[in-house]
């Protein structure tokens, strides 16, 4: 298993540092590679949350007991099962591979990070499909805007923030 580990952390660094020099002038290679996973990861999630709403869930409530869930919110629910594990994945073992910090520590600060992006997902999702009556897909396209803003800048700032000697450290 590590070695199918070290085969895919390594060809997607090599991918993304291939692609690296078309917009070095522009970017550090550091942030161009936060750019690179998380833009991946992020389309991944709108075309989880467009597929799940559209052909799973048919654009229809879920019905579990007594609790009925809107199909924009359950689409939300499945595309972040995926992209969650793949998003801290990419973060720890593609971008912020120099860190010291063990693993469990920044998986725990990475959901806490994340937590605040569902409940953003969440607020925004309603107040765009429920009370202005939006499309759920474009919906979810906007709130992906605010919540990538208030993910990079905790994950810089809290989750993998970078100590003064250049080290990458999870504080």
């Amino acid at each position: 298993m590590l070695k199918l580990h070290d085969f895919i952390s390594k060809l997607i660094l090599d991918l993304i540092d291939w692609v690296y020099p078309l917009f070095g002038k522009f970017m550090p290679i550091h942030t161009f590679r936060y750019a690179a996973c998380g833009g991946g990861n992020t389309v991944l999630d709108i075309l989880g949350f467009f597929f799940s709403y559209n052909y799973l869930f048919h654009k229809m409530p879920i019905h579990i007991g007594w609790l009925t869930i809107s199909p924009h919110i359950a689409s939300f629910m499945v595309s972040f099962c995926v992209t969650f594990p793949i998003g801290f994945y990419l973060s720890r073992y593609v971008v912020f591979q120099e860190t010291s910090v063990k693993k469990a520590e920044q998986l725990f600060k990475y959901f806490f990070v994340v937590l605040g992006c569902i409940l953003l997902n969440y607020i925004f999702l309603k107040f765009f499909v429920d009370y202005l009556g939006w499309y759920a897909t474009p919906a979810k396209i906007v709130t992906t805007f605010f919540v990538v803003i208030f993910s990079y800048t905790s994950q810089k700032n809290y989750t993998f923030k970078a100590t003064q000697s250049g080290d990458i450290e999870a504080i």
